[in-house]
C-alpha cells in the first residue's frame, strides 16, 4: 500500500509538471497568421512575396508566427510599421506548442479523460470501476536535464501505463490490456499534446507599455509560383491580328486570399537563386513540382534572355489591393520597371496546389503575309560518299534522314508577320493562330519589344511550287597555289523557280546558302559571305548547330582556308499563275 501510494505522489508530479510547461508554451491561438497582400511572379518560378498585417502580440510584447518561408539568400526582409513598436530582431527556431486534436485510439481517448469515472474491461475479461488518475510522463525538462548540454528541446514521453484508483487502491495497468472502456459520466472527445513547431519571432522594442497588436510585415522572394502565358491571335485577313494574352498561374507555395498580383515579363538575375537563406530552418527546399525545375521543358522554352535585378519602391509594395473578396481577378494595368514589363492583376483568390487561367491584356496590331523558302547547302559530292560509306550504320535512323530531307524539294512556308504597336511586348510563349472562327496553327512567339516585328508560321504553302536546278558550268585545274598544293576551281550555276498558284499575289523572302564563294547574282538578289566562325547566321533554318552530318566527315585542312560558306537573299512580288 506504501508503495503504491508513492506511484500516485510521482503521477500527481508529472501531471502537475505538464500543466505548468503547457502555460508556457505558446498556444495556436496566439500564433499570428500574416495575411499575403502582394505577389510578383516571375516566368521562371520564382515570386516575390509581401506579408503584411496587424499582429496579435504575446506578453512580452512580441510577435509570434508559426509560418517559415524559405527565402532565396539575402532576400528575407521584416519590417515593423507600428509607430510604437521598433522591429529588434527576428527569431527563428523550434519550440513546444500545445495542439488539440481529436482522440483516434485508446490511449489518446484515456489522455483526454483524466478524472473520469469509468468501466474498464481488460482481456483477460475482468471488469471493474475505477476512476482515471492519469498516465505517467517524463516532463521535457526532465529529459533535457538529463541529457548533455546543447542537445536541443525535448517532447514529453509517455508510458504504455495509465493509473487507475479502484475500491483496492491505485492500479497501473498497462493500457495493451485494457479492451473496453464504459464512461460513467460522458467523457471528451479531445485531448491536449505538445510538438515542435518551426515558429518566427518578431521582437520589438515598445515604447512604453506593449500593445496588444502590431502592423508587421515582411517580404522575401521564394520558389513556388509561376506564371505561364499563352497567347490567342485573330487574323482577319485584312491585315489586323487581334492578340489576347492569358496567364496559366501555378501555386505550389502559400494559400493567397484577394491579393494583388504581379506578372513579371523577363527573367531577372537571381545571384542566390539555389541557396536557401538560414533563416528557414531548412536543409534544402521544399519539393515542387516539374513545372518549377530549371531543366523542365518549359521552363526552358518560356524563359526570356532579358537578366536584370527587380526593384521596386516599398512604400508601393506596402499598399494594400484596393477592393474587398469575390471580386474575381481584375487587370489594374501594366508598368515597365527596367527591363522587366509587368501587369498588375488585383483580387486574385487562389489555394495552395491550385492553378487558374485568367486573361491578362488584349490589343490590336497590324500584320502582313510572308512566304518563306529557306534552301540549305548540302554535303558537297566528293564527300557524301564517304558519309554515306563510314556512317549509314550508326546514323541511319537520324542523320541519314536529315541528309535525305536536305535533298527533297524545298517547301515554301507560309507566316504571318506582325508589327508590335502595343503599349506592351510580346513574350515568349505558345500562340494559337485563328481565322474566321477556324484553327490555322500553333506556333512559338519570341520576346517581341514594342516596335518591333514577329514571324510566325503558319503552314506551308502547297499552292507555291518550286523548283532547283543548279549544273556545273567550268573547271579549271591549278586555279590556286597555296601552301606547296595546287587546287582546282569549279564554277557552277543554277536557279531557284517559283510558281504561284493561288488566286492573290505573295510577297516571297527566299535564303539560298552555299558552300562556296558566291560569284554573280540575279533578280536584284543580294550576295554575301558568312563569317562562319561567329555568325550562327549561316546555318539553316530548321536544322541545330551546324548540321549534324558536319562531323561525320574529317573535312581537310585546306577547306576552310580556301572555302567558305555564301548566303543569297532575294525578296519578290509574284502575282497569281507567274
Amino acid at each position: 500500500m506504501n508503495r503504491m501510494t508513492f506511484v500516485v505522489a510521482v503521477a500527481g508530479l508529472c501531471l502537475a509538471g505538464l500543466s505548468a510547461e503547457a502555460e508556457q508554451a505558446p498556444s495556436l491561438d496566439a500564433l499570428a497568421r500574416m495575411p499575403i497582400r502582394e505577389v510578383t511572379v516571375f516566368k521562371d518560378g520564382h515570386a516575390f512575396v509581401l506579408h503584411q498585417g496587424r499582429m496579435p502580440t504575446d506578453a512580452a510584447g512580441n510577435v509570434l508566427m508559426d509560418y517559415l518561408p524559405t527565402p532565396v539568400l539575402g532576400t528575407f526582409w521584416p519590417y515593423s510599421a507600428d509607430e510604437r513598436g521598433k522591429l529588434s530582431a527576428v527569431v527563428a527556431g523550434k519550440r513546444r506548442v500545445p495542439v488539440e486534436r481529436t482522440a483516434l485510439n485508446l490511449k489518446e481517448l484515456l489522455a483526454a479523460n483524466i478524472g473520469a469515472r469509468v468501466i474498464i474491461t481488460e482481456t483477460t475479461s475482468r471488469t471493474y470501476s475505477a476512476t482515471i488518475v492519469g498516465i505517467p510522463t517524463r516532463q521535457s525538462a526532465e529529459l533535457e536535464k538529463a541529457d548533455p548540454p546543447n542537445s536541443g528541446p525535448k517532447l514529453p514521453q509517455k508510458g504504455e501505463l495509465i493509473l487507475l484508483k479502484t475500491d483496492d487502491g491505485v492500479k497501473a495497468v498497462n493500457i495493451g490490456r485494457i479492451q473496453d472502456v464504459v464512461f460513467k459520466d460522458g467523457h471528451k472527445s479531445t485531448f491536449r499534446s505538445e510538438e515542435f513547431r518551426n515558429l518566427l519571432t518578431l521582437r520589438l522594442d515598445w515604447e512604453g507599455s506593449p500593445g496588444p497588436d502590431a502592423d508587421v510585415g515582411m517580404m522575401y522572394l521564394q520558389k513556388g509560383i509561376r506564371w505561364i502565358p499563352h497567347y490567342k491571335i485573330v487574323i482577319d485577313g485584312k491585315g489586323k491580328a487581334r492578340v489576347k494574352l492569358q496567364a496559366t498561374l501555378i501555386n505550389e507555395l502559400a494559400d493567397l486570399e484577394d491579393v494583388t498580383m504581379h506578372l513579371v515579363v523577363g527573367v531577372p538575375s537571381f545571384r542566390f537563386a539555389e541557396t536557401i537563406d538560414p533563416i528557414s530552418l531548412q536543409q534544402q527546399a521544399a519539393q515542387l513540382s516539374g513545372y518549377f525545375r530549371g531543366s523542365s521543358q518549359t521552363a526552358f522554352a518560356l524563359s526570356n534572355a532579358i537578366m536584370t535585378q527587380m526593384r521596386s519602391s516599398s512604400r508601393e509594395s506596402a499598399r494594400r489591393a484596393p477592393g474587398g473578396p469575390g471580386l474575381g481577378p481584375q487587370l489594374a494595368g501594366a508598368a515597365r520597371s527596367e527591363d522587366l514589363f509587368i501587369f498588375d492583376v488585383e483580387h486574385v483568390t487562389l489555394r495552395k496546389n491550385q492553378r487558374m487561367v485568367l486573361p491578362v491584356v488584349e490589343f490590336t496590331i497590324p500584320y502582313r503575309d510572308v512566304f518563306t523558302l529557306d534552301i540549305p547547302y548540302t554535303p558537297p559530292g566528293e564527300v557524301w560518299g564517304d558519309i554515306r560509306r563510314r556512317h549509314w550504320e550508326r546514323n541511319r535512323n537520324s542523320g541519314q534522314t536529315e541528309v535525305a530531307r536536305l535533298f527533297h524539294a524545298p517547301k515554301v512556308i507560309h507566316k504571318i508577320r506582325l508589327s508590335n504597336k502595343s503599349k506592351c511586348p510580346i513574350t515568349t510563349a505558345p500562340a494559337l493562330i485563328l481565322s474566321e472562327g477556324r484553327v490555322l496553327a500553333q506556333a512559338m512567339t519570341q520576346y517581341t519589344s514594342v516596335g518591333s516585328q514577329l514571324d510566325l508560321a503558319v503552314t506551308t504553302a502547297v499552292d507555291i511550287s518550286v523548283e532547283k536546278d543548279e549544273k556545273e558550268t567550268e573547271r579549271t585545274p591549278n586555279a590556286l597555289h597555296w601552301s606547296g598544293h595546287d587546287y582546282a576551281r569549279i564554277d557552277l550555276s543554277g536557279y531557284i523557280k517559283l510558281t504561284n498558284h493561288t488566286d492573290r499575289p505573295v510577297e516571297l523572302e527566299i535564303t539560298r546558302y552555299v558552300l562556296g564563294t558566291i560569284g554573280e547574282v540575279g533578280q536584284d538578289g543580294k550576295g554575301e559571305k558568312v563569317n562562319v566562325l561567329e555568325d550562327p547566321g549561316f546555318v539553316p533554318a530548321g536544322t541545330a548547330g551546324r548540321t549534324s552530318w558536319w562531323g561525320w566527315y574529317k573535312w581537310p585542312d585546306w577547306w576552310h582556308r580556301v572555302n567558305g560558306i555564301g548566303r543569297i537573299t532575294w525578296k519578290q512580288k509574284l502575282d497569281p499563275a507567274k
